[in-house]
């Protein structure tokens, strides 16, 4: 069947209405995946899972501020009871006794399985004698409401036991019966959201539930209360919605800047509207791919392709000015190949990017190849078919363009200052190589420094568990991980009592191996002898043995009951807490122990070596979080470089077998060498340190200068520079250095990246192009 015209357009819509179906029902997100590995190891699998499943990731910490202390008591209460009833939360917590009603039941049926205190000595005349004292003393204290009802039955305490290992991290100070900060500015509350902390979606309903709970609460004037969120979900839901209002902002600025430059170029809408199409195809194909091949986009790439339409616009730029001067014959003829060639370098580069071992870059390599090569097919063949025997009609240049291509004639007096800059940046760099790039994945947070104190002043008043902090546990079932957790906690827990360390999270607080299980009910005394003991230890206590018939019956009842197992807690808070912290893995199960780091806000670090001394031998690995992904993200820059320099090599040999010419290829890729040098020792000098982002702009400038090189090598073969060649070059060049320009202005640091690397790296691209290519006789034309 032959193509005609009208066919080739149908096809072409089809399409892109095919893609826009496909984008609707897409999944967009913003979240750490961007950096994670896509064939992790069995530790860094680990690892993600605890960002994205576990009960760190979880956490939600709420600060309640303003009016008076017992405004804000009130208010705490108040706002626990609505999240509490309102689904969207496993766990709400704020210091009230009454908070743990839905699991006291549980706990209580369960108490001599779950209780550190069920020891041999404990159940001896003394031991009881002790303990019974101590569960009258907490009943007559201020909290002694809750324990009362139960005191007959559990007179040694093992449910306050219970309850204070469930808090083994330590608690906030209470004020009016809740919790607050140390120093009494704000009332606390820590609750773990049901959704998790992989599920952006979910986590936005919590906060969102979580301030319309408090919006009635807050009151109005001078002392209404101000609500303070922090934790893993509210910084993903905050940069992703930074991340998609700075695409916006950004996108609608570039395509702004580039729609007025070639509305005052071409002077006609229809061929202003002719320049767009490849632009929205190529962004269509781009998110449709990536989409399909990952499963999901992220927001950095969307962002990088928003940015990419100034590249993506050249192709049309080249075709509506040289096609309306020449013809659309003369343009297939004489401007297609090169144009072809600046493709298929673009193609050659992005595609060594799609080797990365972590779907950031893959992505981005991804879209970029796709995008760029959709766009560059639209123009070929869907442009003349719209354009068919009208032509394209683009007025002759004016005055700037004439006065812009005469002064080009003189930039081969640059030659030799630029190629000295060049030696000398390469110097710098060479100087510079033990620093050259930046391994702080901070500089690609999105989290601001405020934000960052005030999550480190909330957990730390909370003592909740810090994400970075972590000591991982390995066994071959489920028990054996069990025990060589409990192992590793006796160890912690000695560090908690030297002060070494604030706490520590464990499963087997909830769920305890089947070996300690034993051990405790081993520990209860036969009914006979319990009774005897009772009748000698309390023959003078207030507390009469006769009375304790509940606590010997319960006592014969845990003696020869089943061993807990995690479907008993089923239904249960301690659930979620139990499988957040313990998983199976493809050789075995693994635990994650959450660490509590020990004093203020500012001074919150964990000794690592330290601890990896107080656990060795036991099979307990400690893991600092932000050092073992600043490792990965080395691992990634240093495969990254490998990768860009592959792109390069391939950019290279497609060049020499296009060229076919030594002098026309070391021309060629002297002005990528030369460029590239001039801008990383800029951005150092700068005192920007590169990182990751910053080499993928690299790649493109390289990419996109290439295109300006072959222009103006050809120019060299021809002898001339033609107006219209240097009009369509120059506009090329604007458009997309105001594509990449806008994205030096954006807030999230992997686009500023982008941004500040392509936007003066393609100007000066095609600066350095004309001073090291150009003919000198260009400076009378």
């Amino acid at each position: 069947m032959r193509l005609t015209p009208a066919r080739i357009l149908l096809l072409w819509l089809l399409a892109l209405l095919a893609g826009a179906a496909v984008i609707a029902r897409g999944r967009f997100v913003a979240d750490m995946s961007f950096f994670l590995p896509s064939n992790p190891s069995a530790e860094q699998r680990m690892l993600v899972a605890q960002m994205s499943e576990g009960s760190v990731s979880r956490l939600l910490m709420l600060g309640i501020e303003g009016g008076d202390a017992a405004r804000r008591a009130q208010a705490s209460r108040a706002l626990r009871q609505a999240l509490a009833d309102g689904g969207q939360f496993v766990s709400v917590q704020n210091g009230e006794l009454d908070a743990l009603q839905a699991e006291r039941d549980f706990l209580l049926r369960w108490r001599y399985h779950l209780s550190p205190a069920v020891t041999p000595a404990r159940f001896t005349e003394a031991g009881l004698r002790a303990a019974v004292e101590g569960a009258i003393d907490v009943v007559t204290s201020p909290v002694g409401a809750l324990f009362k009802p139960y005191l007959l039955q559990d007179p040694t305490g093992e449910l306050l036991q219970v309850l204070e290992q469930m808090h083994a991290g330590g608690q906030p100070p209470l004020q009016g019966g809740v919790w607050a900060a140390p120093d009494g500015s704000r009332a606390l509350l820590l609750v773990q959201t049901r959704a998790a902390g992989s599920d952006t979606d979910g986590q936005e309903r919590a906060i969102e539930a979580v301030r319309a709970a408090f919006a009635p609460l807050a009151g109005e004037g001078a002392d209404a209360l101000r609500l303070v969120l922090s934790g893993p979900g509210q910084f993903a839901v905050q940069s992703r919605e930074q991340v998609r209002s700075e695409i916006s902002r950004t996108s609608a600025l570039g395509m702004l800047g580039i729609t007025l430059v070639l509305a005052w170029v071409y002077r006609s809408a229809r061929t202003l509207a002719l320049s767009l199409l490849p632009v929205v195809t190529g962004a269509v194909a781009g998110v449709v791919v990536v989409g399909l091949v990952h499963g999901s986009v992220h927001g950095i790439t969307v962002g990088f392709g928003a940015a990419l339409i100034g590249e993506a616009v050249d192709y049309a730029i080249y075709f509506c000015i040289q096609s309306g001067r020449h013809g659309l014959q003369a343009w297939r003829q004489q401007f297609w190949p090169t144009i072809r060639l600046g493709v298929l370098t673009s193609v050659a580069g992005f595609g060594a990017l799609l080797l990365a071992g972590f779907p950031g870059l893959a992505q981005l390599g991804l879209y970029a190849l796709s995008g760029v090569a959709t766009a560059a097919l639209v123009t070929r063949f869907v442009l003349p078919a719209l354009v068919g025997t009208r032509g394209v009609q683009v007025p002759p240049p004016g005055p700037l363009s004439r006065a812009s291509q005469r002064a080009l004639g003189h930039a081969r007096v640059l030659r030799w200052p630029l190629l000295a800059l060049a030696l000398l940046a390469a110097g710098y760099l060479a100087a510079q190589r033990g620093q050259l790039w930046s391994t702080n994945l901070s500089a690609l947070s999105m989290v601001s420094a405020e934000d960052g104190l005030a999550d480190a002043r909330l957990r730390a008043d909370l003592g909740a568990p810090d994400a970075r902090y972590l000591v991982l546990v390995h066994g071959a079932d489920q028990q054996q991980a069990l025990e060589r957790a409990e192992d590793a906690g006796a160890r912690l827990q000695v560090l908690v009592e030297e002060g070494v360390l604030g706490g520590f999270d464990s499963p087997a607080r909830f769920l305890p191996s089947q070996r300690t299980q034993r051990a405790r009910l081993a520990a209860l005394p036969a009914r006979n002898v319990l009774e005897e003991r009772l009748q000698r230890a309390l023959s003078d206590a207030p507390l009469s043995p006769q009375r304790l018939a509940p606590f010997v019956d319960a006592v014969e009842a845990a003696r020869t009951a089943p061993l807990l197992t995690r479907a008993d807690l089923e239904g249960t808070a301690l659930a979620l807490a139990v499988d957040a912290l313990l998983s199976p893995g493809e050789e075995g199960w693994n635990v994650v122990l959450p660490l509590h780091p020990a004093g203020a806000a500012d001074e919150a670090e964990v000794p690592v070596a330290t601890l990896a001394r107080a656990l060795q031998g036991s099979g307990a690995v400690v893991v600092d979080l932000k050092g073992e992904f600043e490792r990965m993200y080395d691992s990634y820059l240093r495969q990254a470089v490998w990768l860009s320099l592959a792109g390069v090599a391939a950019i290279a040999l497609l060049l020499a077998a296009s060229l076919r010419s030594v002098p026309r290829l070391a021309r060629v890729l002297l002005t990528l060498a030369v460029t590239v040098l001039l801008v990383l020792a800029g951005l150092h000098l700068a005192g920007v340190r590169p990182h990751l982002l910053h080499l993928v702009g690299l790649l493109l400038v390289v990419a996109v200068g290439s295109n300006y090189a072959l222009f103006f090598d050809r120019v060299r073969a021809d002898g001339a520079l033609a107006a219209d060649t240097w009009l369509s070059m120059s506009v090329a060049v604007l458009t997309t250095a105001i594509g990449f320009g806008v994205l030096a202005l954006s807030r999230v640091p992997v686009l500023q990246a982008l941004g500040v690397a392509v936007a003066p790296g393609v100007l000066l691209a095609m600066l350095v192009s004309a001073a090291l290519i150009l003919p000198a006789r260009e400076a009378a034309a």
